[in-house]
């Protein structure tokens, strides 16, 4: 699963991703608001890779999971991955939460290195380009994003 960060446009700041399931299923994410540090979804990405979280949110939504969120119709084989996996997706939020404040104060946790530089990549990314995770690999890349 390939996922995409972006910054929507100067006029409607903060962050949204889309990610790509294979050719044809596509995944448009949420729009979040964006203070001086990292996205939620974008610090939850990370977290989840680097420690090789496999059932919380991304690792969920890669299996095919099918969130309200998304803005997607609900299915049956999505909601069933998410009921199976329902506990780990829960401490998957509390996991992000505690290296989140670790990271913010300034502490360090097996995930900073990854934190550090998705927070350099996010910082550094313009308007017409993305950063470009291929889940679960916890390396973005930016890229120009392609034009409709």
């Amino acid at each position: 699963m390939r996922v995409e960060f972006f910054k929507p446009s100067e006029k409607r700041p903060g962050c949204a991703w889309v990610a790509f399931r294979g050719k044809r299923s596509v995944v448009p994410g949420t729009h979040m608001g964006v203070g001086r540090s990292l996205p939620h979804d974008l610090a939850q990405y990370v977290i989840e890779a680097a420690t090789g979280y496999t059932h919380g949110f991304w690792g969920l939504l890669a299996l095919g999971a099918t969130y309200k969120t998304t803005g997607r119709k609900i299915t049956k084989p999505g909601r069933a991955v998410i009921v199976a996996h329902r506990a780990e997706l829960v401490a998957s939020e509390v996991l992000a939460g505690e290296h989140l404040h670790l990271w913010a104060a300034g502490r360090v946790t097996p995930v900073t290195e990854a934190l550090d530089a998705a927070f350099r990549q996010w910082r550094a990314l313009a308007a017409d380009e993305r950063l470009v995770y291929e889940w679960p690999s916890l390396h973005g890349r930016i890229v120009a994003a392609l034009r409709a």
